[in-house]
């Protein structure tokens, strides 16, 4: 038997005010859009803002439905959103916030599993790594270079 030991490295900012310019102007549009996410049942909000190589902005926010899982999360809103309308461009920055109605999100919320695995799957069909940065509603921003860090022994098309 052996072990194999995975490493994962992130970049912390302090607050979004650390951060390079450019990714200050992303955030603050992922939490414009967070702002008007439906989420009347989990009252999670969550924005997402892509940059493409062409140098468009795609914005998404969570999309809940009573019949669940129907809803959609924002970072798949945006994801898919940017698949259908440029499909050809390739994602190279993912800004991500969420924010509680009802409690204080202070620690940086990461992409849930299906989120990450629609990332991986980007990342992967245009072989280039996606940055993704991720907040609470305030406090620190991580940075991570690749969906990699997030999602480690991915699965993709060649495992098929």
């Amino acid at each position: 038997m052996k072990e194999i030991h995975i490493t994962t490295t992130f970049k912390v900012f302090e607050s979004l005010t650390h951060l390079p310019e450019d990714i200050q102007s992303l955030m603050h549009q992922a939490i414009e859009i967070r702002k008007k996410a439906y989420a009347p049942y989990s009252h999670f909000r969550v924005g997402a803002a892509i940059v493409l190589d062409n140098g468009k902005i795609v914005l998404g926010s969570n999309q809940e439905n009573a019949a669940y899982p129907s809803g959609l999360c924002a970072e798949r809103v945006a994801i898919y959103q940017a698949g259908a309308v440029y499909p050809e461009a390739k994602i190279v920055t993912i800004a991500i916030t969420a924010a509680s109605d009802s409690n204080p999100t202070l620690s940086p919320i990461p992409p849930c599993g299906a989120c990450r695995q629609s990332i991986a799957e980007y990342e992967f069909k245009q072989d280039a790594p996606i940055e993704i940065y991720f907040m609470g509603e305030s406090g620190e921003v991580y940075k991570s270079n690749s969906i990699n860090n997030l999602l480690p022994l991915s699965f993709n098309s060649n495992s098929l």
